[in-house]
This record gives structure tokens, sequence and C-alpha cells, in this order.
């Protein structure tokens, strides 16, 4: 497995039907041929993911919806002038050209142009698009370094393309139409009140889900493999320090003077909530890899991006199988 910037390598091996990790503003996806059903059952088995949930593909310009997409409502080709190459996607209308495997077999596909120079690039060089959900395996924390992909999956797949750390660090907001209704399905990068200023309001649909109807919306999500237990620190702590338990603690913004500062996280100690969102997936993953029992973690305040980080806690929380 090769860590690397070469895109010419990176457009031979998705020409060939195999997979590449490729950096996006987001996360790290796994990327194949959408329009190869092997290369796109080859994402599912290298990640382990369930085929009832469905993929996002990635192409290089709003051009390109037309080839894939048999509609496009005018308030979401409003919100892809507006915010695309950007952490936006959208659920369309699809044409034949995408395989069923793709949706899930369902009649819309998730489409996004990533806002990353060297998978643009990538993009601008293939004659099809990419189908990438994030390059982990299925149900764990979203990878926003190489380093974080390579740990994971770098044993089953041939390269990843070097593109850095992500600067946004949560996967893109998902929006769709419901008859004359905008409907955000999935809360992420793009804030609501962004998407409210060109389209109008919106409506919130509950992610959780055991038959998702856009991708990335399962209740138990994001997940470490340690157990995650959301709640009040200036409680959480105390009790679990009396119990003598060993864990270690996600805070948005404060350390705790009960608890070493090795075991501790903060997400921003300016509570800034972009910086938050870019140290969230990071942050559970050093956590994840400490010697300790479990985690603690508290909400973040419920607004702008913080909607997002809060979903993605609530879901890394939710009890599984």
């Amino acid at each position: 497995m090769a860590i690397s910037t070469d895109l010419i390598l990176a457009k031979k091996l998705l020409e060939k039907g195999q997979l590449v990790a490729i950096p996006t503003e987001t996360v790290y996806g796994l990327a194949g041929n959408a329009l190869d059903p092997l290369a796109v059952a080859a994402i599912f088995e290298t990640k382990n993911r369930p085929s009832f949930d469905p993929l996002i593909i990635h192409v290089a310009s709003i051009d390109e919806v037309a080839t894939y997409c048999s509609e496009f409502p005018e308030p979401l080709r409003k919100l892809a002038s507006a915010f695309w190459p950007g952490p936006l996607t959208l659920l369309l209308p699809k044409t034949s050209q995408i395989p069923d495997l793709v949706t899930s077999g369902l009649d819309r596909v998730a489409i996004r142009v990533p806002n990353h120079p060297q998978t643009l690039a990538l993009l601008q060089s293939l004659d099809f698009p990419l189908a990438a959900p994030s390059a982990n395996p299925f149900g764990y924390i979203s990878p926003t370094t190489p380093e974080h992909v390579n740990a994971q999956l770098g044993e089953f797949i041939p390269m990843i393309l070097d593109g850095g750390t992500c600067k946004v660090g949560l996967e893109s907001t998902i929006v769709g139409m419901e008859g004359d209704d905008v409907v955000i399905y999935r809360l992420g990068g793009l804030e609501i009140d962004a998407i409210e200023s060109i389209a109008g309001k919106v409506k919130l649909q509950d992610h959780s889900s055991s038959n998702p109807q856009a991708p990335g919306l399962l209740e138990s999500h994001y997940a470490p493999a340690k157990p995650f237990v959301l709640g009040d620190l200036t409680k959480l702590i105390p009790h679990y320090t009396s119990q003598g338990k060993s864990f270690g603690v996600l805070s948005f913004q404060n350390f705790s003077k009960e608890v070493a500062l090795e075991k501790q996280l903060r997400l921003s100690q300016n509570g800034n909530l972009k910086e938050a969102a870019a140290n969230l997936f990071a942050a559970m993953r050093s956590l994840d890899g400490m010697n300790i029992e479990f985690i603690l973690a508290e909400l973040v305040p419920d607004h702008d991006l913080g909607k997002a980080i809060n979903d993605r806690l609530k879901r890394a929380s939710a009890k599984r199988g």
C-alpha cells in the first residue's frame, strides 16, 4: 500500500476497478468507479458495510449532474450553485447509469462536488464518478488524515492519496426534497442557516433508521470501539471516579481538575465550533487508543456546526446491536 500524492497512479488504479482512499474537505473517502458494480461491491466488502446503506457519488462539477440524475429541482440547483464545491450532498432521482447497488435499490442517488484540489483534479481526469463513503471500517470513526486510513484499511487497498488533514472534519450535509419541501437528511459540514439563506425554511429529518433513505443515517455510527458515554461531565466524572473506573474525557472547551491531563482532550480551547468539528474524529480516535475502559463526553452548544457535532456524538453513544 502506498501513501502518495501521485494522481496518475490513483487514476490508473481506479480505471482498473481498484479502490483508492481519497481526501476531501470533510473526511477521507474509500473511492471506486461508481459505474462499475464490481468496484462498488468491493467498497462494501472492504468496509464491511451493509448493502442497505447507500453510497455518495462524487463528481467534478455541477455540469455532471444531468448525466447521473434525471431531475434537478430548482431549490436544490440553487444550493449546488451556492455551495459546490463544498460539504453539501444532494439527493436526486438517478438515471439508469447509476447501478442499484450504489443507491441500495432506491430511486435517488446522493451526489456532491468535493472541495479538495487533489480530488477535484482526479475527478476531472476520469470519465466516471467516484462512489466514496468514509475510508474506515463500517460504523467506526471517520478518518481525517492519511494515517487514520492506513491504520484501519491500509492492508486492504493499494493506495491512499495524501491530501493532508481534512479541513472541515465532519461529513457533508445531505439535502433533498419531499414534495415541495427542502429536507435535511443528515446534518454535516454545511450549517442549516447557510442552507436556509438560499433555499428558505427547511425540514430536518430524524436520522435514526435501520433502513436509511440516504447515506450515513444509521442510529449507531461514527463510534469508537470503547464504550462512549455522553452526558454532563460535572456529574459523570465524579460518579465514575468514585467507582474506581478508568476513563478518558472528551470535552468541548474545558479541562477537569479531577482527571489526569493526558486522559483528556478538548475540542476547542476557545469554544470555536469550526475548530471543534475539525478536531472531533481525531480526538475520538486518540481516546479510543488509550489504555482506558471507556470514554466520557459532553455535547457542544447546539447551534450552527454544533448541531452536526452533537449528531455525531449521539450516534457514537447509541447502543449497538
